[in-house]
């Protein structure tokens, strides 16, 4: 029979889903269980807990597959809840050890989700929640990633539908998913209304946009004023032109969203403690810094070691062995917006930390791909921002290189002997 904790007078287990969530319920120390449908609504959540409170009294101990969600913000408001979430995968298979025929059912999995908490306490751990101002940050730095993805997939969209009639902006444009392009295809949107317009009139829109060369300026217009259409036929010219505007315009309302998020991050940001801290790394700058400080969080007690930090984020690979085979690979199962924030930083601090850019350049000799050597080389940062992480010292590259040189580090004697 599973132990139970003095801690929660009521355990339970929830199947979640859009419009309904199965619940399974069992008080301490009873054989006996509970089975409820509730719909999602914020009203008759908040009724079943706060009757769940009265009847039992004491803390409640809820199970499931979720660290944040709809039904963990309705829940996680309520100070007599402690929420133990649960990874699927471990879940779907645990179900399978009792279930080989693979039969699966909402109240079973509530029930299934209830037996992990139950009888591995170790394993599924409480959710430790961070302060307001780190969570706000979390959400704002995973919500303008998906908006970077979005004007990502505009663009790719955009270049296609270009080359199709128009693909002369592709050669005066370098950025393409910057407001410039895309208001010039909304003002010009083919070849033969741009060369319309009067020279004087495109340096004034190129001038109006900061950071521009007068130089880069007069090589557009004399390119214009030479070029010659890709096709004439005007079913491909104003059908494409149409889709080309409308990406253009959802570019532009992607990009205009970012610079919101980036000021409302940088705005925060600057009020955390530990702001400074990562700063100072080397390649952080104003996108990656905010996103480390979300994956290591500000609870000191949450990672024990610099491998603990390796293996959540997935930086870490995995080793399988059977009989006399062994192989390695990378971790399937973890926060993958927290290992691409590890990996891009390590990419970016090879141009930005002597160090990095001599570890980086001999993996590569070793015959090792760019994204290997990039992970390699996150999984040795993540060893020194945890050190910083623990004693809440910002990184000093000099006093770091100064480590290497005592410790007689090949990667400084390397560099010297060449």
């Amino acid at each position: 029979m599973a132990k139970f904790s003095s801690k929660y007078s009521v355990y339970v287990g929830i199947d979640w889903a859009n419009d309904k969530h199965d619940v399974c319920v069992q008080a301490a120390n009873a054989s006996t269980r509970q089975f409820k449908v509730i719909k999602h609504s914020a009203n008759e959540i908040n009724d079943w807990i706060t009757n769940l409170h009265k009847q039992y009294k004491g803390q409640i101990a809820v199970a499931v597959e979720l660290s944040k969600g709809p039904i963990v913000y309705a829940l996680q408001k309520f100070d007599f809840v402690t929420i133990h979430p649960i990874n699927p995968s471990m879940l779907a298979k645990y179900r399978k050890a009792f279930s080989p025929s693979g039969a699966k059912d909402d109240p079973t999995d509530a029930e299934l989700a209830l037996d992990l908490m139950l009888n591995y306490p170790n394993k599924i751990k409480a959710l430790k929640m961070e302060s307001e101002s780190v969570r706000k940050l979390m959400y704002l730095v995973e919500q303008r990633r998906r908006l970077v993805e979005d004007r990502r997939r505009f663009s790719n969209r955009l270049i296609n539908t270009l080359k199709q009639y128009y693909p002369h902006l592709l050669d005066w444009f370098s950025h393409r998913g910057s407001g410039m392009f895309c208001d010039f295809i909304a003002r010009w949107p083919n070849l033969q209304k741009l060369k319309r317009a009067r020279a004087d009139t495109l340096r004034k829109f190129f001038n109006s946009y900061r950071g521009r060369s007068s130089t880069l300026t007069e090589q557009r217009i004399q390119s214009i004023s030479g070029a010659e259409p890709l096709t004439l036929d005007r079913a491909v010219i104003e059908s494409h032109q149409l889709l080309a505007v409308a990406l253009a315009n959802q570019m532009l309302v992607a990009v205009e969203a970012i610079k919101v998020f980036d000021s409302e991050i940088s705005k925060l940001f600057d009020t955390l403690p530990d702001a400074e801290l990562y700063k100072s790394l080397p390649g952080t700058g104003p996108c990656l810094a905010p996103r480390l400080l979300v994956a290591m969080g500000e609870n000191r007690s949450r990672f024990n070691s610099a491998s603990e930090v390796q293996m959540y984020s997935g930086i870490a690979p995995v080793t399988e062995r059977s009989g006399q085979k062994s192989w390695i690979h990378w971790r399937y199962q973890c926060p993958k917006f927290n290992r691409q924030s590890f990996i891009e930083w390590a990419a970016k601090s090879v141009h930005q930390s002597y160090w990095a850019g001599i570890y980086y350049q001999q993996q590569r000799e070793k015959g090792n791909t760019h994204q290997s050597s990039v992970r390699a080389l996150a999984f040795k940062w993540i060893r020194i921002l945890y050190r910083c992480w623990k004693t809440k010292e910002p990184y000093s590259e000099a006093k770091y290189l100064k480590a290497l040189r005592e410790r007689n580090s090949p990667l400084l004697f390397k560099e010297k002997a060449c």
